[in-house]
C-alpha cells in the first residue's frame, strides 16, 4: 500500500472539504476548522494547504458566482478529487490498523 504523503493539517483541510461540498471555500473551511480545532487559524494557511493539494492533484476548484455579500468577489470553491477520496481511505485504514494494534487504551495512554 503507497500512501500519499500528507501532513496532518492538510489532512483535516481536505476532510474538512469533504464534509462541506459545494461550501469548500476559504473562509467557511477555516471557521469550520476553527470551530473543530478551538483554536485560532489564518486564511493564509488554509490558502498554502489547498494550494499545495490542488498541485498533488488531491483538489480541483472553481470560481462561483459573484454575490454582493462579497462586494461583487466571486468564491473559489474546492472540491476532492477521486484519488483524494482514495487517499484518505487509506489513511483511515492505517490510523484504524495503529489504534487497534493498541492493547489496552485504557492502561497504556493517559490523557496529557
Amino acid at each position: 500500500m503507497k500512501i500519499t504523503k500528507l501532513g496532518e493539517f492538510e489532512e483535516l483541510v481536505l476532510l474538512t472539504v469533504v464534509v462541506l461540498k459545494e461550501e469548500a471555500y476559504g473562509v467557511a473551511i477555516k471557521q469550520d476548522l476553527e470551530e473543530r480545532l478551538n483554536n485560532r487559524l489564518s486564511v493564509g494557511s488554509i490558502q498554502s494547504a489547498l494550494k499545495r493539494m490542488e498541485e498533488k492533484g488531491l483538489l480541483t476548484s472553481e470560481f462561483g458566482e459573484a454575490t454582493q455579500k462579497r462586494g461583487g468577489k466571486r468564491k473559489r470553491i474546492y472540491s476532492a478529487t477521486p484519488y483524494a477520496h482514495k487517499v484518505l481511505i487509506e489513511l483511515k485504514e492505517v490510523r484504524e490498523e495503529l489504534w487497534s494494534a493498541i492493547p489496552s487504551l485504557g492502561l497504556s495512554l493517559k490523557a496529557i
